[in-house]
């Protein structure tokens, strides 16, 4: 595990792997840190790959202060990590939340993103959620069995192995990080930013019950030019621990499709 600090002095924790020419950040969302990558990194072919893993503040091994969450500090995080280890451009991978600071990142550091994909991600334009949802999300932190509810609803094909890990991942994330960042993700509020989106960009769906395709395809890949759309029936909201190899395939394509 590798360290850095960020301009506002929070640590940022975070994982490298592999030393190849490609960099490849793969940025998670909301309650969990960036374990709920494992899975795709087993069945992800790192040749060529430099990919870093970080966990966001208020996760995992990264410091936990009560306050500062949102999308920009996020990216900004992420930027502190890259500039950290020399790295000048890379392709973002964002699942749900981390989806969100990837099109922040992607609009507003285009020098610094040279791809995008988006695992079920919760578009810049946030995501409406009914009041009992509201409700239910704003108590999550730190409370395992309305994270087990939440995940019950949001996945189609989780192991109950792989459940009982992302609840364990999700104790160590701070509580009000949690209740922040819920506040800050379903009101997005910067969509208007998506079309000055010049990077390739992939939006990947699947039967997520919160994040339809039509919404992706409507307040996401509609909005960028050129952004693609892959739909993969059958999972729910994580993808890519419900799916890693049909995940980790779909990656490897977007990736090589920009080799020369």
């Amino acid at each position: 595990m590798h360290v850095t600090q960020a301009n506002d002095g929070i640590k940022i924790a975070y994982r490298s792997f592999g030393d190849g020419p490609e960099a490849v950040f793969l940025v998670h969302g909301w309650t969990v840190s960036g374990a709920v990558h494992d899975d795709l990194l087993e069945h992800l072919d790192r040749d060529g790959l430099r990919v870093i893993v970080p966990d966001l503040r208020g996760a995992g091994q990264s410091d936990k202060p009560e306050a500062g969450y949102s999308i920009q500090r996020y990216a900004d995080d992420i930027l502190a990590i890259a500039d950290a280890e020399g790295i000048k451009s890379f392709t973002v991978v964002g699942h749900s939340m981390g989806g969100q600071i990837a099109q922040w990142l992607a609009a507003y550091h285009p020098d610094r993103v040279n791809g995008a994909v988006l695992l079920c991600p919760v578009p810049a334009s946030g995501a409406p959620l009914p009041e009992e949802a509201i409700g239910l999300f704003s108590s999550a932190g730190g409370n395992r069995d309305v994270q087990r509810t939440i995940l019950g609803m949001a996945c189609k094909e989780l192991s109950p192995a792989s459940l009982e890990r992302l609840l364990d991942d999700g104790a160590r994330t701070l509580p009000e990080a949690v209740r922040l960042s819920f506040d800050v993700w379903r009101k997005g509020g910067f969509a208007e930013a998506l079309g000055s989106i010049k990077a390739p960009l992939l939006v990947v769906g699947t039967d997520d019950p919160f994040l339809p395709v039509a919404a992706l395809r409507g307040e996401i890949v509609a909005k960028v030019r050129g952004a693609r759309f892959a739909y993969l029936p059958g999972p729910g909201h994580y993808v890519q621990v419900e799916r890693p190899r049909e995940t980790a395939a779909l990656l490897q394509a977007f990736l090589a499709a920009r080799r020369p």
